[in-house]
């Protein structure tokens, strides 16, 4: 008996061994899952490019991370493992999430995009389902794993618990984040990235006190009663050439022709366009954030400023942080489902019909993916193509837009603009916008603009290519009174003219933390060519 007894040890100690290898293998094979964006980008990328060094230092750290969490995972008490895993999870699938959709990791900059993008996410859920629901399968994976590990863990060993184990591990699990950011270590693992980056922006300091403006107004210029900016809503120009101009064939306007956007996201197009830019000396340094912006030139010219938003019901999106808020003095939120543009089109057509002075810009529902959600239901077959969709949500979107926008305004008091934030890329599988290789009709957006006839005179001869989007606000503010060669000289020409030079920013449109550098592309070819 007490033979059978020595012998049963050596068999339990190796059977603990090899379920405590299986469970090990187990996690492994959960965290490579999880990771796997990481190890591609990170590990095997460098790898394939010849950088052993940075493919080696890669895998290391990625493996610290696992070691810890790991360690974690199978030492917790069942609360706190518990804890962990729903804190990694969510982590998880907010990574893979992105990076199934753009193919990149998530940096502060993306994620920075992702919450100013919160609006859309509905719509995003609607257009990428079958990604979604790949990117949940491969979480929910994950977490099978993880938890499979553990329980064969804890059957093949008894793990001690202490005050001490719980502070050490709860070191270990932070190290690596503050490791990450201080030393030339990476990437950040993906079951804990969320929360470095999310701090990285909390701890980030206030945006900078905006610039107030160097110009000064000429008090007796002959300048529009009314000027409006229409943002229009993921609007292509070739879409709305084919669709929506040959309603306003009898409308006098004047028509830029096709027009590149100041990004290919609707939030850097947007801080973009109502910042200003210097496109002649923009690069990683420029800071948005600094600028006067079109409100104080609008305030300082005697317009009240107003804001009106098609896409939200509480603050504003597309990254109007504080000291920008601060400058508008009407913010109105107008969701109203699939004819919001409408009315939005009759709210603009009061107030230009009011008295005062005011600038507004509107920004419109317009026709973001999923496209059937902007139209009645039933108004085409279920089946139709991604193009037919679009055609129909614009048409549906823009019927009597611009129609009931003019009804009775006064055109010698008035100045409008309409544009659109950027344009849509609508290859059947291709992502329509925001796309990690951005092509050019992402950018192609149709700009017009409907004048007193003096002030449009001048574009009579004005070409209908080589425009930017980045020509707006200093053209506005020529209309507002400011001297014309300072203007041009800070910013970009007069509509007059083709661009000075084509800029364009990326997701990181503003400093997030580290270099504080953004993803600015500046040259004189069209963005995407």
């Amino acid at each position: 008996m007490q033979r059978a007894d020595r012998d049963s040890e050596p068999r339990a100690r190796r059977k603990g061994l090899w379920r405590l290898a299986a469970a090990v293998l187990v996690f492994a094979a959960g965290y490579a899952i999880a990771n796997r964006f990481q190890l591609t980008h990170g590990v095997a990328y460098r790898f394939a490019a010849g950088d052993i060094q940075s493919a080696v230092t890669a895998f290391l750290f990625m493996a610290f991370q696992a070691a810890v969490f790991m360690a974690a995972l199978f030492m917790f008490p069942r609360r706190w493992a518990a804890a962990l895993l729903v804190l990694a999870t969510a982590s998880i699938l907010v990574n893979i999430g992105y990076s199934q959709i753009v193919d990149e990791l998530v940096d502060g900059g993306s994620l920075a995009w992702m919450v100013a993008e919160a609006g859309q996410a509905g719509n995003a859920a609607g257009e990428f389902g079958r990604d979604f629901a790949w990117v949940a399968t491969q979480a929910i994976a994950a977490l099978v794993l993880f938890l499979l590990a553990r329980r064969w863990a804890r059957r093949a060993l008894t793990f001690t618990w202490s005050r001490g184990t719980a502070a050490v591990l709860l070191v270990l699990l932070i190290v690596p984040t503050p490791l990450y950011r201080h030393t030339e270590v990476w990437p950040e693992a993906a079951e804990r990235s969320l929360y470095g980056l999310g701090w990285d922006l909390l701890s980030a300091p206030p945006p900078p006190p905006r610039r107030a403006p160097a110009l000064k107004p000429d008090a007796d210029a002959a300048s529009p009663q009314h000027i409006v900016w229409v943002v229009d809503e993921s609007v292509a120009e070739e879409p709305f050439r084919r669709l929506i101009a040959p309603k306003l064939a009898g409308v006098p306007h004047s028509d830029f022709g096709i027009a590149a956007s100041l990004g290919h996201c609707s939030a850097p197009a947007q801080v973009a366009l109502r910042s200003g830019v210097d496109v002649r000396r923009a690069s990683a340094a420029t800071d948005l954030r600094m600028t006067p912006s079109i409100w104080a030139y609008a305030k300082a010219a005697g317009y009240t400023t107003s804001l009106i938003d098609g896409q939200v019901t509480g603050a504003p999106q597309n990254l109007i942080l504080p000291p920008e808020r601060a400058l508008i003095e009407d913010y109105r939120p107008m969701v109203g489902g699939i004819d919001t543009d409408l009315k939005i089109a009759d709210a603009l057509n009061a107030r230009m019909r009011g008295a005062g002075r005011s600038f507004t810009y509107a920004v419109l529902r317009g026709v973001h993916f999923q496209y059937r959600d902007h139209y009645p239901k039933g108004r085409i077959p279920a089946n139709s193509s991604v193009a037919l969709q679009y055609d129909t949500a614009l048409a549906w979107s823009k019927r009597s837009f611009f129609e009931r926008l003019l009804a009775g305004a006064d055109r010698a008091k008035v100045a409008i603009v309409y544009t659109s934030d950027h344009g849509q890329n609508l290859t059947p599988g291709a992502l329509p916008h925001c796309s990690r290789e951005a092509v050019a009709d992402e950018f192609r957006v149709p700009m017009l603009a409907f004048l007193p006839d003096a002030i449009a005179a001048p574009y009579a001869a004005a070409p209908r290519s080589g425009h930017s989007a980045s020509q707006i606000l200093p053209a506005t503010l020529i209309w507002m009174g400011y001297d014309r060669a300072a203007v041009e000289a800070r910013y970009d020409r007069d509509l007059t003219q083709p661009t000075a030079r084509f800029v364009w920013f990326g997701r990181t449109v503003i400093p997030t933390g580290g270099d504080g550098a953004v993803d600015v592309t500046a040259g004189q070819d069209f963005p995407g060519s």
